[in-house]
């Protein structure tokens, strides 16, 4: 790629979108695109609509997070649904201050910052376009031109609200440089940039004996007020404060409630009536988006004070908990992995599941249901089958703690322990192993975690390690199966064959003899035995494997090794008993003869084809699995 040509090519695709007319030619556009004139909360809901949306499980899914925030459709879903829609509709909760509310690490800031990004877009397609009155340094609408008295009239002909008044300084200038004639004022399209403070605006709380109000509202320039003669001519004002330049798009105020009072009672006036107040002027009208974010903490002192109970009441609280399902997990942890130096190391497969494990069980609540324990609970968060319980389940634990997700082990912690045991290990490649170590060693460094915690975290790492240790037999053993599939499906037709001799009563004929045999009662238990299905339960289990095999030849679909989960799975692991004591002698043999060494090798070998290992991971795992099976 030459950088200079594609910087050429970008500067031209950028000018093309410049737009510059009257305001009469303005109104043209709106006449015909009426989207234009919408609000900043519309613009926001449309542009996370734009993105698409899908639903899975009776979730809604918008794309627009998707890349950036994972395992909190919930959340997002009320975040969009309860907030950014009805306020898209001008209902009341657009009068109403955004507070995410969440963990350290939990996805707010992010959250934030993929809506800053976003409207930066959006900004440049046709469908999120935005106009402003040239020169105006609010960017301000230039529908305010119209008069109040004409906006009722104006609605019935284009259909479009009006809300706010002009500003001081664009008041001014209709007079002395159009001569009121509001048909010839300048209109400009703008596109938001933080960088450029258009339309998007962040506070951060500082020093409160230094922090200025002007930093939100803007200030009088001192040196102009000889040449205009006083302290109430706009032109003598900066409007360069952030909420000045967030207008139209959304402010983003960091910690909020560290904020200094003054600074907090400007925000009732812009909440509720869409206006503050700036200099010696007349309330200044704004339509912006204004998002915060805090923790629960500083959020309960927060609403504990009497004096703040103003402001409370024009704030929308939206929970952003922790992720609590173990695939996602892997998945923030696959993308900060992306996103820093460590890209280049090798990370074994199963090694960020096992953190993950670990971390989603910190944040786990203890199940009250009967019947189900905290690794029960985590495998169904995460979508796995659980014999004896279902989806109807999973939300009655959700609800048992509707605040679950807010405490625990942050993803930051995980990473940075991750980053500890390749700085250690000082090899290419890391597992499973290593990153459980480095987190244990972690704790005792970790200055928010309680004596209590501590205790109750040693545990979770041992369940992370119990989990992986299934997770790593298994991973051998199926490397060592030869034709894995092929046996499992000759395995699975024997079985069914068996099954439908059973439910029908009838005899089976020895391929080979020709005689007639009963059904293999040895060979059927001892597959169904691998997924605890009883003595008392296997007619029914016997009997629903009939009535799968039936349904899929009546709509002519063959039934195949993928078709019923749970006897994938006793297949696999019976499979894998009869293989147990091949995989005992060969990884664990420390003068492996000569057809041990080949089977190794043809092991590494699948291990890093099909499995995503490494040569060193590979061949740890095999000593690893080879302990194990010893013990």
């Amino acid at each position: 790629m030459d950088i200079l040509n594609r910087v050429r090519q970008y500067r031209e695709e950028e000018d093309s979108l410049k737009w510059e007319g009257t305001f009469a030619e303005y109104l043209e556009i709106v006449k015909e695109r009426p989207e234009v004139a919408q609000t900043a909360h519309s613009r926001v809901y449309n542009m996370i609509k734009s993105a698409g949306v899908a639903e899975r499980d009776g979730k809604k899914m918008y794309y627009f997070f998707g890349k950036e925030i994972f395992g909190l459709e919930t959340a997002l879903e009320r975040l969009v649904e309860e907030y950014f829609h009805p306020a898209a509709r001008r209902l009341d909760v657009r009068k109403r201050i955004l507070l995410l509310m969440g963990p350290v690490s939990g996805g707010k800031s992010t959250i934030v910052t993929l809506l800053k990004r976003g409207l930066e877009q959006y900004s440049r397609t046709e469908e999120g376009a935005v106009y402003a009155i040239k020169g105006c340094p609010m960017h301000e609408d230039p529908l305010h031109l119209i008069p109040h008295n004409l906006r009722d009239e104006f609605f019935e002909e284009y259909g479009i609200r009006i809300e706010g008044s002009l500003s001081p300084l664009n008041t001014m200038r209709l007079q002395q440089e159009y001569g009121g004639r509001i048909e010839d004022v300048m209109v400009e399209r703008i596109f938001f940039s933080e960088d450029k403070r258009v339309g998007i605006g962040t506070f951060t709380p500082s020093d409160p004996k230094s922090q200025d109000i002007a930093d939100l509202t803007g200030s009088i320039d001192f040196s102009t007020i000889a040449e205009y003669g006083s302290e109430s001519d706009p032109r003598a004002y900066r409007f360069d404060g952030e909420l000045n330049k967030a207008n139209r798009g959304m402010m983003e105020f960091q910690e909020m409630l560290k904020l200094d009072e003054k600074f907090l009672w400007h925000l009732l006036s812009l909440t509720q009536e869409g206006n503050f107040k700036a200099g010696r002027f007349a309330l200044i009208s704004a339509d912006e988006l204004i998002v915060a974010h805090t923790n629960e903490t500083e959020y309960r002192t927060f609403i504990s004070n009497k004096k703040n109970e103003a402001l409370h009441s024009r704030i929308i609280v939206m929970p952003i908990p922790y992720n609590l399902k173990v695939s996602e997990e892997e998945r923030i942890y696959e993308k900060m992995i992306r996103e820093s130096d460590m890209a280049h190391v090798h990370i074994a497969p199963h090694a960020l599941r096992a953190a993950a494990i670990f971390s989603v069980l910190t944040r786990l609540e203890i199940p009250k249901k009967q019947g189900i324990d905290l690794v029960k609970k985590m495998r169904l968060y995460d979508g796995e089958s659980v014999e004896g319980f279902n989806s109807v389940d999973v939300e009655e634990l959700k609800k048992e703690y509707p605040n679950e997700g807010m405490n625990g082990i942050d993803p930051r912690y995980i990473i940075n322990r991750i980053s500890s045991a390749i700085i250690r290990k000082e090899v290419p490649s890391i597992n499973a192993l290593d990153v459980l170590r480095s987190l244990k060693d972690g704790l005792d460094q970790h200055a928010s975690i309680s004596e209590e915690d501590r205790e109750k975290y040693m545990n979770y790492i041992a369940i992370a390690r119990r989990e992986y240790d299934e997770i790593a037999k298994n991973e051998v053993q199926k490397a060592f199966v030869y034709s894995y599939e092929e046996s499992a499906k000759t395995l699975m037709n024997n079985y069914l064959d068996n099954v439908e001799a059973f439910c029908n009563k009838n005899k089976l004929r020895d391929p080979i003899t020709g005689e007639e045999m009963n059904p293999d009662e040895k060979l059927m238990r001892s597959i169904e035995e691998q997924i605890g299905v009883s003595e008392n339960a296997k007619r029914a289990f016997r009997e629903e494997i009939l009535i799968r095999l039936s349904a899929f030849a009546r709509k002519g679909k063959r039934f195949d090794y993928n078709s019923h989960e749970r006897l994938r799975e006793a297949i696999q692991k019976k499979l894998f008993a009869d293989l147990k004591d091949v995989v005992k002698i060969t990884t664990s043999s420390k003068t492996p003869d000569e057809s041990q060494l080949k089977k190794i090798n043809e092991v590494v070998a699948r291990l890093i084809d099909e499995h995503g290992y490494d040569s060193n991971s590979a061949n740890e795992l095999l000593r690893y699995v080879g302990s194990l099976l010893n013990r």
